[in-house]
């Protein structure tokens, strides 16, 4: 791999004009694209993408390969990321979860691994060893995903990372016995930050996307693509159920029954649960403040 270069062998393919979909999941720039569009869509250069891993408990991603750019989505520890380029510090690709595309900081990706267990309390620690007198070597929030031994070497922990995790705070991956409104409502109070997809900090989509993922449903990474693409409309008239998805103009919550939502809002600068007429009244400037519901099939 060398530097201010695309990963994998150029190719030149194509000449002329295409057209690019979805500008935040198809993975193309002015000078480079996956390989997957060879064919598809013109580039100058193609990539065959570099699979690595998430090793820190939260990595941001970014619009533009500098700290100060805004924020769009995040990368939680063993989550893996599709690497295209790196230059100097920061690298570009997508998240293979969502197809979401940033900029991210190369030295926050490993080598890839296959994570057995993830963090379903809205934060855990990683000790040094398996005593609640142990000192603390990390912090994972909600939605890491971490690889872990044995249960019966450890009591009440599971080794982890070099370290050692209260299995209370874990589930195995894909068996998280929570629903999502549970595990929304276990992240109220956690900070409202723009980009924010786990127990650290979260944006209103990024808390569907969460609370979904950790049950197996990978919702898509903002909320007009989950309002088109994800769940089932309901018919008008219908009662909303603890669960439900409503969705606002450039806004999502998660319905803890009836008549309350579970929602990570600028208002509160929180994940807070309010009556669902008062959130949908912030939207009055709106010709339509209510845009869709859905159900999700769990």
């Amino acid at each position: 791999m060398g530097i201010n270069k695309p990963i994998g062998r150029p190719i030149h393919k194509l000449t002329g004009h295409s057209l690019v979909g979805d500008k935040r999941t198809t993975p193309i720039r002015g000078d480079l694209a996956d390989i997957s569009l060879a064919g598809k869509l013109f580039a100058p250069h193609y990539a065959v993408p570099m699979l690595r891993t998430g090793i820190a408990p939260v990595t941001e991603i970014h619009a533009e390969a500098h700290a100060t750019s805004m924020p769009v989505s995040a990368l939680m520890h063993g989550e893996e990321f599709a690497v295209l380029d790196v230059a100097g510090e920061w690298a570009w690709g997508y998240c293979l979860h969502d197809n979401y595309l940033g900029y991210l900081r190369f030295a926050e990706l490993g080598d890839d691994f296959a994570a057995t267990h993830i963090v379903s309390a809205p934060a855990t620690l990683l000790v040094a060893t398996p005593s609640t007198k142990a000192p603390v070597l990390a912090r994972y929030p909600m939605g890491a995903r971490l690889l872990c031994g044995d249960l019966s070497a450890c009591g009440k922990y599971l080794a982890c990372e070099n370290g050692f995790v209260p299995v209370a705070h874990l589930s195995e991956v894909g068996h998280v016995d929570a629903s999502p409104a549970d595990l929304a409502e276990q992240l109220i109070g956690t900070p409202y930050s723009w980009g924010g997809r786990s127990g650290d900090a979260l944006d209103c989509s990024g808390l569907v996307q969460l609370a979904f993922g950790l049950k197996g449903i990978m919702a898509p990474r903002d909320a007009d693509m989950q309002m088109a693409d994800f769940g089932a409309e309901l018919p008008e008239g219908a009662t909303l159920e603890r669960g439900d998805l409503v969705f606002f103009p450039g806004h999502v919550g998660i319905m803890a029954d009836a008549e309350n939502i579970i929602h990570a809002n600028g208002a509160a600068m929180a994940v807070s649960v309010e009556p669902l007429a008062d959130a949908a009244a912030r939207f009055a400037e709106h010709e339509v403040a209510i845009l869709a519901r859905k159900r999700i099939a769990l």
